[in-house]
């Protein structure tokens, strides 16, 4: 029997028969593993044993790592899914597992770690990291192996009483979709040994059987019991090839601990684990075929233990050169992990063997055929040598080997999907996967790229077609099928340059045939035309906004590449598109599927094949343009093709700040249109802009001279008294994601809104001018105190078009916060989705200064940068104590007001003097005087749960250093799984039926420490109360944190992001999030808002997390949901309590 899977669901599906307690904790790549485990626990999914999986979500991979030792101890087979970082969080705790022989299961998306820079993409260094635990690790190189051989880590681990780390690569074996086979459960669970089970469970801590375990020892034992254990270790690597021939046996595979492939009398091996080996056997097939050349595979199946005895089997006796590839680097090293086993087998090989070793695909690097074809050409050649990459070209060491091109006419159908985030193309290309390997004999693989944007951010999806079972883990090099369903892409990446002959191109525009063709740059026309391709145009939106979709067109374009794709019977697939509509949309309002169905029955309404009989190809190609920086190399989707030479200057990571400034997507179709008549000048509508898009201006008289006519007719008589200025709103159309939060705030005048979307192709035409002079040209003015939403929109914001979702809650203020303290602010920001969509090259969105380091340590972080600050303060103080006989009696006071307060005016006063003050020392800390302005930023995920006990030291001190939490009530980034914020009866993932415990009230937590600033914040709902309490927790000499509620597209808002902040609003009067601040130096807590609770219902009526808990939990919605009012209700009386207590307080 055969499915459609990922790697992710290819591992769950086994290992969950094999676990009782499973202890989580959301990461990407590995999330959808143990996010598939809780779904089919909540189902009633029974395992090997009978019973359900007991499902428990941890604070953090560290606190999941305790729980899967304490479950162990207890007798429970217990199993973790994880991936970097979460890894790293569990090595102490699998030393402890190993050191005590438990039969632990880590199954690891491995994925890249974060050093000079966080990647999401897949290598092995969280494998090598964690290779000295004790652990032993069985590699999986593709989506059939992890179905085949993930049961083995757990009949090992229960068997030979090691612990396993079961590994695949993160996203290219993790996400890539295949046709598998599936393993026969009831067979799997005949090899269980259910003596060994047993045994296992005798040992489990019981109060009848007491024994104690994780003692004290010195160095009188220690060393001997380590040894001890040698055994087991031993014995292991016996134990897995008994149960890889039993899984062989099941499967007609052949499954050894390093599995041999090639010629039977190969000269050149090449030595790998992982997703490359797909690539490499592709490669070895086709040299071996062509016979050019005897050449071999040895896969790593059994990394730890390493086994000389079953290298030894597999290595043919004619190999005389090997090429060791790590998918790692270990600086410093002579060699990575793998070379060094290799080498170390081979010391007393009787045969003499030249062993390289190489690196490749870090953060996921593409590998393809050439590369690899380059590697066996290396060996044996005069050209050998060790410590080689390929995939890169390396222009600094000279350690990178030129790609061999190589033809091996693989007899696939390709095809390659263009999209944007949120548009639904992954989706529908999965679907296709789906529709056409579950109802068909062809073989199916879909690999899914996206960039680090939220929502709005390129994707592109790699598909392919077989008869035969497909091992090309790279990218899609020359489709059949181009679809490309944004227009602007056509500007800025070459899509049809690896297109087949005879290819088709499909383009999503409401252009005409003939616009489209004068649009097209004359490479791409050159293309279509020497090349014969079909070239296609439909209007998906068009077709999507009639039927109620708005700019959701997966489903069209889905229809579109079943007829033009020709993969099975079109009416067939296109039935099957509905159900899948249908299944896909079960829980949502029944006209989701109906609108769905109409567009897919109009799909090919609007498609046109576009004539090139008129098109001269005779044309010679542009002039090549001036040379580009990293920046626009990167943006064009063509960052491969950089050297190692052009990052000399970005070594540790260190990038320009604002360069989101220079991106311009183009990823909306609308933009706001100015009606200056309807306008009051409230700049609400800049307040709002989650993308710093829309701004206002003030204009002085040499300005208004030089502005262009089209700017003019927009210009009013700003109303601030004793101003001259003229005034105007501007929007950086390019930037604009098309939320239509400014049109919805705006309030226009007698009912008639100043601010209305329009089609932005129209506002380019009359408007850009106008509006590139007002960013480029007017400069910034202050009339205004910046303590109002109106004056704090006046100051430049220093973080903009960042890459955060359309309608995002989080951003506005962040927004704001640079503009209430941008000219001093430095922030510490932690893992999620606000450092995602803040700085992802190429694109960083803050002009401050701005620091990632991880998930866990934000708030230490930013306590570290303040710390570091002050001693540098005190060494200024020391310095102007120990020279005060120096200072003149003109700027003493200077210097003596600084030391009695280090406040920005002081410190102002002696930065304007310090380059000619007496006391020469101090020239070198002028960058230390002013007062600077410490953030910690992030989200609930880090703020309630992994980073909670960081704030909790940080908020201890009586430092004056500034917390800002992001609380959009679900993890975000990670993709949707509940957190200690999450409240009751809300559905995500990790809590399928809703969740069954209240929202940590981790401003009560904070409100313990007296000396403390606590605000509560809604900015739809009060913005001159977030004005006020941001200003006034910055202001406060001590340590402050301020809990801002943002809504999220994980929410499930019915009426969409464009209406975040009326949602913001609601939630406050309906008493679902509640306002207030309480001020140390008052002592006095106040409650800002007043809420009506008969209104709760409706509000959480309108977010999918708390509508489809009836769906989902029948029997108990009712009490969950009237349970979640409840605390509402009972939190705001305390809060109540404790406002009336502090007046009484006050008084006293």
């Amino acid at each position: 029997m055969y499915k459609i899977m990922d790697g992710n669901e290819a591992c769950s599906t086994v290992s969950y028969y094999f676990t009782e307690v499973a202890g989580i904790y959301p990461i990407t790549p590995a999330s959808p593993m143990a996010e598939l485990v809780d779904n089919w626990s909540s189902e009633g999914k029974k395992n090997f044993f009978d019973h359900t999986v007991k499902v428990i979500e941890m604070q953090s991979e560290a606190g999941a790592a305790g729980l899967v030792h304490g479950s162990l101890q207890s007798g429970c087979l217990t199993t973790t899914y994880t991936a970097s970082q979460g890894l790293l969080l569990m090595i102490p705790n699998m030393y402890k597992m190993a050191g005590e022989l438990l039969p632990a299961v880590i199954h690891v998306a491995s994925r890249s770690i974060a050093t000079h820079a966080l990647s999401i993409l897949g290598d092995h260094q969280d494998i090598y990291a964690a290779r000295m635990t004790g652990f032993a690790f069985l590699a999986s190189s593709s989506v059939q192996q992890v179905m085949d051989l993930a049961g083995i880590a757990h009949l090992a681990a229960i068997h030979g009483r090691v612990p396993f780390v079961h590994f695949f690569d993160g996203f290219r074996t993790s996400h890539e979709l295949q046709k598998v086979r599936l393993l026969d459960m009831d067979a799997l669970k005949g090899l269980l040994d259910m003596d060994a089970v047993s045994e296992f469970r005798k040992r489990a801590l019981h109060p009848d059987t007491p024994v104690t375990r994780g003692t004290a020892q010195n160095d009188d034992i220690y060393f001997q019991m380590t040894e001890a254990r040698n055994r087991y270790y031993e014995a292991l690597p016996d134990i897995v090839h008994e149960y890889m021939e039993k899984i062989n046996d099941m499967t007609g595979e052949n499954y050894q601990p390093f599995q041999y492939y090639g010629a039977k009398k190969a000269t050149k091996v090449i030595v790998a684990m992982g997703s490359v080996c797909e690539t490499i056997r592709e490669v070895v097939d086709h040299l071996n075929n062509q016979e050019e050349e005897a050449v071999g595979l040895i896969e790593v199946h059994l990394y730890r233990p390493f086994s000389k005895k079953y290298f030894l089997q597999a290595l043919p006796k004619t190999v005389r050169n090997i090429a060791v590839l790590d998918r790692t680097k270990e600086p410093g090293s002579i060699g990575e992990p793998l070379y060094l086993d290799v080498v170390g087998v081979l010391e007393d090989y009787p045969i003499s063997v030249s062993v390289v070793g190489g690196r490749y695909g870090l953060s996921s690097k593409n590998t393809t055929p050439a590369d690899i074809y380059a590697v066996y050409q290396m060996l044996g050649s005069k050209n050998q040598s060790h410590g080689f990459t390929i995939g890169i070209v390396d222009d600094v060491t000279n350690k990178s080997l030129t790609p061999v091109e190589i033809d091996l006419d693989l007899s696939q159908v390709e095809f390659l999907i263009y999209g944007y985030g949120s548009d639904g193309m992954v989706s529908a290309g999965k679907d296709v996967m789906k529709i056409t390997g579950n109802y068909s004999n062809a073989y199916v693989q879909g690999y899914f790229q996206y960039d680090s944007k939220k929502s709005g951010g390129v994707t592109k999806s790699h598909l392919r077609f077989s008869k035969k079972p497909i091992h090309s883990t790279y990218y899609v090099e020359h489709p059949h099928l181009v679809m490309c369903t944004k227009e602007s892409y056509l500007d800025n990446f070459k899509m049809l340059d690896g297109i087949c002959e005879r290819g088709i191109f499909v383009l999503n525009t409401d252009k005409s045939k003939e616009e489209i063709l004068d649009r097209l740059s004359s490479h791409d026309k050159k293309i279509l035309v020497e090349k014969n391709i079909q070239f296609y145009i439909v209007d998906a939106v068009k077709i999507a906004k009639e039927v109620g979709l708005d700019h959701k067109i997966s489903s069209i374009m889905e229809t579109i590449l079943f007829k033009l794709g020709k993969l099975i019977d079109f009416e067939f697939a296109k039935d099957h598109i509905k159900k899948a509509i249908e299944k896909k949309f079960s829980k949502k309002a029944g006209h989701v599927v109906d609108k769905n169905i109409q567009a897919i029955d109009r799909a090919l309404e609007t498609l046109t094949l576009v004539s090139l009989d008129d098109v001269d190809a005779s044309f010679e190609e542009e002039e090549i343009q001036a040379e580009e920086n990293i920046f626009q190399v990167i943006s064009g989707g063509r960052g491969d093709s950089l050297k190692v030479s052009d990052f000399i200057e970005y070594e540790d990571g260190t990038f320009d700040p604002g360069l989101s400034r220079l991106e311009k997507r183009s990823i909306s179709d609308i933009s706001p249109r100015f009606i200056p008549e309807n306008c009051i000048q409230c700049n609400m509508c800049s307040f709002v802009c989650p993308h710093a898009v829309i701004r206002p201006f003030l204009l002085n008289e040499e300005e208004v001279e030089n502005a262009p006519e089209s700017l003019k007719e927009d210009l009013l008589d700003v109303n601030i008294k004793g101003e001259k200025l003229k005034y105007t709103i501007g929007i950086s159309l390019p930037d604009c994601t098309g939320c239509g939060l400014c049109s919805n705030i705006c309030p226009g005048k007698k009912k008639e809104k100043a601010l209305v979307m329009d089609n932005i192709e129209k506002l380019k035409q009359t408007k850009k001018d106008a509006y590139d002079y007002l960013f480029q040209h007017v400069s910034e003015k202050k009339v205004m105190p910046i303590s109002t939403v109106k004056g704090s929109q006046f100051v430049n914001p220093r973080f903009e078009f960042s890459g955060a979702c359309a309608g995002c809650g989080e951003t506005p203020y962040l927004k704001l916060l640079t503009q209430l303290f941008g000219d001093r602010m430095v922030i510490a920001n932690a893992t999620g989705c606000s450092s995602i969509y803040s700085a992802s090259l190429p694109t960083t969105a803050y002009s401050v200064p701005w620091a990632n380091s991880l998930f866990e340590d934000n708030a230490e972080f930013g306590f570290g940068m303040m710390i570091a600050d002050k001693a540098q303060k005190e060494k200024i103080r020391q310095l102007i104590e120990d020279n005060v006989s120096k200072l003149g009696d003109e700027e003493i006071d200077i210097y003596m007001n600084y030391l009695d307060d280090f406040s920005t005016e002081h410190a102002k006063a002696l930065y304007e003097i310090i380059d000619d003050s007496p006391i020469p020392e101090l020239r070198e800390y002028k960058d230390y005087i002013e007062k600077k302005s410490f953030w910690c930023v992030g989200g609930d995920g880090w703020a309630y749960d992994i980073g909670f006990s960081g704030i909790d030291h940080v908020l201890a001190s009586q430092e004056d250093i500034n917390i800002l939490v992001l609380d959009t009530e679900v993890y975000s980034n990670t993709g949707g799984q509940s957190s200690k914020s999450s409240k009751v009866g809300s559905v995500a993932k990790f809590t399928a039926k809703g969740k069954q415990v209240a929202k940590k009230d981790l401003a009560k937590i904070a409100l313990t420490y007296p000396h403390v600033y606590v605000g509560s914040i809604s900015l739809g709902a009060n913005m001159q109360h977030t004005v006020k309490t941001l200003m006034e927790a910055e202001a406060y000499p001590g340590p402050s944190v301020v809990f801002a509620y943002s809504p999220c597209i994980a929410q499930g808002i019915l009426t969409g992001m464009s209406s975040s902040i009326e949602e913001e609003k609601k939630a406050v009067q309906s008493g679902y999030y509640p306002l207030f601040h309480y001020d140390p130096t008052t002592r006095k807590f106040t409650l800002d808002a007043k809420p009506d609770f008969d209104r709760y219902y409706e509000f959480i009526a309108g977010e999918d997390r708390y509508r489809i808990l009836k769906k989902v939990n029948p029997d108990k919605y009712r009490e969950l949901l009237e349970q979640n009012r409840l605390n509402a209700i009972e939190r705001f009386h305390y809060y109540e309590q404790l406002e009336k207590q502090s007046e009484e307080e006050v008084e006293e």
